[in-house]
């Protein structure tokens, strides 16, 4: 019989994501049942939110359970199908999880279309929840409107890349936070950014005077700590704050303190809103269509740091996020 690894949950990580923290797992490979298929999975994203999943903390969703394969978005093609809807050799989205192969009934899973320049990861990333969650949280959450300005941290990873460009394409101007003078000429040059902000050197605050002279109407917030402190200082009246994530915080062990900066939301009369991009599932395919038809158009780029290679990289993929190391949409493409 074939057999098929996969991820488990071993441990709560405390502080930094450690291999000990996963168990990788063969097994055989899973045989639909009625309307089930399954997969063979091509591509496992690797996102910051992973981290959160592995907390027992209270969140948005459950945490993943000890023992459970590890939560994640993949896209594979299909092996054997007994389902209506998905026949062998289909391309597929789906909560796939960290395995080789997977067994679902089509829940949350769709068909997609790889075609011409568009890779499988393109659907990891600007065409999936990535592109969705810069979308939402620019478009419904941040209120965007002509001529604003919006500043985006973590503007170099995969919804920062995404929520800069859909700025530009609405006709906001964009300035972006990332951590590296090459990631900050990427996303001026490459990406139509108006500016960049490389929150590594020491002047945070004087490179934000510089690069916002007006202030900002939206700020866009990936990374919190210090960074959101920094960027409240930068708010124009009656701003929004769109809290998407904290990836500078998901590896405290301890207690994480708030901004110090807040009272600059009653200066400013600014609001601060977190959000979940599973509140617009209804809204998906509506917003993939719009996405789709700007990266048709050339107006939206997939960014991607896709890494081949064989499923036991995932702990070390996965650790990169908290790092830094990548540029765009980080996935991990398993050889054949």
């Amino acid at each position: 019989m074939s057999r098929s690894r996969q991820f488990r949950l071993a441990a709560r990580p405390e502080g930094e994501i450690k291999d000990s923290d996963f168990e990788l797992v063969t097994a055989p490979i899973p045989e639909p049942a009625e309307n089930e298929f399954v997969i063979e999975t091509t591509h496992i994203s690797i996102d910051p939110a992973m981290r959160g999943w592995m907390s027992a903390a209270r969140s948005y969703i459950p945490p993943v359970k000890i023992g459970e394969v590890m939560r994640a978005l993949a896209v594979g093609r299909v092996i054997a199908s007994h389902h209506p809807e998905f026949a062998p050799g289909d391309w597929v989205h789906g909560p796939f999880g960290v395995q080789e192969h997977a067994v679902s009934n089509g829940q949350d899973a769709y068909k997609i279309m790889v075609t011409g320049p568009l890779t499988p990861a393109a659907y990891l990333g600007v065409l999936g929840l990535t592109g969705l969650t810069a979308y939402f949280g620019l478009l419904d959450v941040g209120r965007l409107s002509n001529g604003d300005t919006v500043l985006v941290s973590g503007a170099a990873g995969g919804v920062g890349t995404a929520a800069g460009q859909i700025a530009k394409i609405k006709g906001a101007t964009a300035v972006g936070i990332a951590g590296a003078p090459e990631k900050c000429r990427m996303l001026i040059e490459e990406l139509g950014f108006d500016g960049a902000v490389d929150y590594k050197r020491s002047d945070l605050r004087v490179q934000l005077h510089k690069q916002t002279p007006d202030r900002v109407d939206v700020f866009f917030d990936n990374v919190g700590g210090e960074v959101l402190d920094e960027g409240l200082t930068r708010l124009r009246r009656g701003a929004r704050v769109v809290i998407c994530g904290a990836v500078s915080q998901y590896n405290a062990s301890g207690p994480v303190a708030g901004p110090a900066n807040y009272m600059a939301l009653l200066v400013s009369r600014a609001s601060m809103t977190g959000f979940v991009v599973f509140d617009f599932a209804s809204r998906y395919q509506q917003a993939i269509r719009e996405l789709s038809g700007w990266v048709s158009q050339g107006r939206l780029r997939s960014v991607e740091d896709t890494a081949p290679g064989d499923i036991e990289m995932f702990p070390s993929m996965l650790a990169r996020l908290f790092t830094g190391q990548n540029t765009g949409k980080l996935a991990l493409e398993l050889r054949p």
